[in-house]
């Protein structure tokens, strides 16, 4: 299990092996996840990612990183966890 860093870089992604980054990337996932269904329960019909708090936000922006670099491999995180 890799360290993530508190801000992730292109430098630091690309240290990352295939099977590292897809760990991270589910990581990161599912803190934000945990972050957007709280703040989804909490405004309801209200609710905007980008009105959000700056928990939620940094979440979504880790998230977000990750998960470019596994789009750009050519890697998808949700079709990996289903086949391990």
């Amino acid at each position: 299990m890799r360290l993530v860093p508190d801000r992730i870089s292109l430098a630091w992604i690309e240290t990352l092996s295939d099977a590292d980054l897809l760990d991270v990337e589910a990581r990161v996932r599912a803190r934000f996840a945990v972050l957007e269904r709280r703040e989804k329960k909490a405004r309801g019909d209200k609710y905007q990612l980008m009105r959000g708090p700056a928990d939620l936000m940094e979440a979504w922006d880790r998230w977000s990183r990750i998960n470019a670099a596994t789009r750009d491999r050519s890697l998808n995180p949700l079709k990996e966890q289903v086949s391990s």
